[in-house]
């Protein structure tokens, strides 16, 4: 039998890798397996996607969330390695330079500099989190001659629209005199009434990756749907919401933008920064997942599979409408291959026909233990499924 193994973290306690190689050990050394962590934008990004196409980790100091700075890392792949897909999905041949064996593709993860795992509790506030050390990540892979940018943009600690990326490559958020906010977090908007500046030349294109469809703004926007696990207190949405059209609107005026822009899907990525890119960089948004599954040439992967193993830290109704997880299940399903989720909770309100769902955390397990056995609980319940199957 032969299994494929793709799994996404597991949060706060488990890196996909590390996911898919204790589920492995469950299988046991009779299964030829075929180990594919997922990362569609979000925490593992750059390694992952970097490691796949033979390229170099690079490392570098920028800013933090809250301003403190932070090691991140970043990487480099030959554009020549990535499968034809992978390609298709991030043109640069329309480049003035001919596409050559040194031509490189950066990638960026933004949750290594501005992600919410780099903040204790106490410290989650969108109020005063920026994403200025993305901004610094993308002009430093500029800098050292990437075609295009790839930057991933999941588990983000901020919503300021992107503003302190956008600081760092140019841009200046003015105060009614003409000067320049420093750090332009959404606590600092209300002094805002103007974007200018302009964005660095020869900035090369920039391809977001994101698996979130919501809009900026809205019942299923940024402020709404993401921020409050950023540490929004209820009684702020209004204010939040309202300062995140008005900085909106301004970005669009200094692009000359239709202000409408804010409801492209998948604008609200991140605390509004896939707005903020795609607006003043005319940077592409990239399905995450469907990159995922060209870069890894994962529909062969999948009919050579006889079994698929996914699974995350909770899978629930939002991982069938996208996510990496679910997606993976939804394709080896059309493909007639036996399909189990291994996750810490199991919330879906319909399950597709075939799929089997697998809770490996005992009910009565507190979220301290159960974050701490994660690793151990992940491998007995794949050797239980399929000792028992």
């Amino acid at each position: 039998m032969r299994a494929l193994i793709a799994f996404d973290k597991f949060k706060d306690a488990l890196a996909a890798p590390a996911a898919c190689a204790a589920a492995a050990r469950g299988l046991g050394s009779a299964v030829q397996t075929d180990l594919c962590p997922l990362a569609d934008g979000g925490e593992g990004f750059c390694e992952i996607f970097t490691r796949a196409a033979g390229g170099e980790i690079r490392e570098a100091t920028v800013t933090g969330p809250r301003g403190a700075p932070v090691k991140a890392k970043w990487g480099l792949v030959r554009y020549d390695n990535l499968p034809a897909p992978a390609r298709a999905l991030l043109p640069i041949e329309n480049r003035e330079s001919k596409i050559e064996n040194s031509t490189t593709v950066a990638v960026v993860e933004l949750a290594q500099a501005s992600g919410l795992a780099l903040l204790p509790t106490e410290q989650r506030d969108p109020w005063f989190t920026t994403t200025r050390g993305t901004g610094e990540l993308i002009e430093l892979a500029a800098e050292q001659g990437a075609a295009a940018i790839l930057l991933g943009v999941g588990g983000s600690a901020t919503h300021d629209v992107g503003a302190g990326a956008l600081t760092a490559l140019g841009l200046e958020f003015q105060r009614e005199d003409g000067s320049a906010i420093a750090n332009p977090v959404p606590d600092t908007w209300p002094m805002l009434v103007k974007v200018g500046g302009a964005v660095r030349a020869g900035l090369p294109p920039v391809f977001v990756a994101c698996d979130v469809t919501n809009p900026l703004m809205g019942t299923f926007g940024a402020a709404s749907v993401f921020a409050p696990q950023k540490g929004l207190r209820e009684e702020d949405f209004t204010r939040l919401e309202y300062m995140t059209g008005r900085v909106a609107a301004m970005l669009c005026a200094q692009a000359k933008k239709h202000p409408l822009l804010c409801e492209t899907p998948g604008a609200g990525a991140a605390g509004g920064i896939a707005f903020g890119l795609h607006c003043a960089l005319d940077a592409k948004l990239v399905p995450g997942f469907d990159l995922f599954a060209a870069w890894f040439d994962l529909d062969a992967r999948l009919r050579a599979a006889d079994v698929v193993l996914t699974g995350e830290g909770r899978f629930d109704d939002s991982s069938l409408g996208g996510k990496g997880p679910g997606a993976i299940a939804r394709r080896a399903l059309e493909l007639g291959k036996k399909v189990h989720v291994f996750a810490g909770q199991v919330a879906v309100t319909e399950k597709p026909a075939g799929l089997q769902l697998h809770a490996i955390t005992p009910s009565s397990a507190e979220l301290a233990s159960a974050l701490a056995r994660t690793e151990i609980n992940l491998t007995a319940a794949v050797r239980r499924t399929f000792d028992e199957s």
